[in-house]
């Protein structure tokens, strides 16, 4: 038995989960930096800040991220444990290519633009190094998405087809339907691993 199957619940077992995620939480070497990123990002809002800590919100949850100030850490680099990104999801691939529109306008671009079957995917990086990734999902019904992970398509490669997000949004200004800017494939570059991945 493996380490997934014993954690599976049987069919009398009644599973209890979160019903939301509520915040992540930065140690900052360079505060500033942070918030003023994230802000851009996600056209967040400051709600506070002391000398210690600094929470911003998008939406109606009073903070979604928070900031440790830090600054006598050392820098953050890709030869050690932890969390690789943290996923954002869009309701559909115009919000998605809106916010690359926005963020490009203030000189905020991905490092890594990605067509992974189930989504379509930009990931940044933070001042600090660290990843967050913006996706919208290429299905309307969760079921065939999952469907994806059992395809041959996805056992060939799992990780995915890079594409160029400008003509991504070029395709779209010219009225592109969703399943066509969301198919695998579109606007390909050529590239199917990211650096991060290889």
């Amino acid at each position: 038995m493996t380490a997934l199957q014993s954690t599976t619940l049987d069919a009398n077992t009644q599973r209890i989960a979160p019903f939301k995620m509520a915040h992540v939480v930065y140690r900052c070497a360079d505060r500033k930096s942070m918030v003023e990123w994230y802000c851009k990002m996600f056209q967040a809002r400051l709600v506070f800040e002391d000398d210690v800590l600094a929470f911003i919100t998008y939406d109606d949850e009073h903070h979604r991220l928070a900031f440790f100030n830090m600054p006598e850490l050392p820098k953050k680099n890709d030869n050690m444990v932890g969390v690789h990104h943290i996923a954002y999801s869009y309701q559909t691939i115009a919000e998605l290519l809106g916010t690359y529109e926005r963020l490009k306008g203030v000189d905020i671009l991905p490092s890594w633009a990605i067509n992974h079957g189930p989504t379509t995917s930009l990931y940044y990086r933070d001042p600090e190094g660290n990843d967050i990734e913006l996706q919208v999902d290429n299905f309307a019904d969760p079921a065939d998405a999952a469907a994806v992970f059992k395809s041959e398509i996805f056992k060939q490669n799992p990780i995915g087809v890079e594409f160029d997000a400008d003509a991504l949004v070029a395709k779209w200004h010219t009225g592109a339907s969703d399943d066509e800017l969301c198919a695998l494939g579109t606007c390909a570059t050529g590239e199917s691993l990211g650096p991060q991945f290889r």
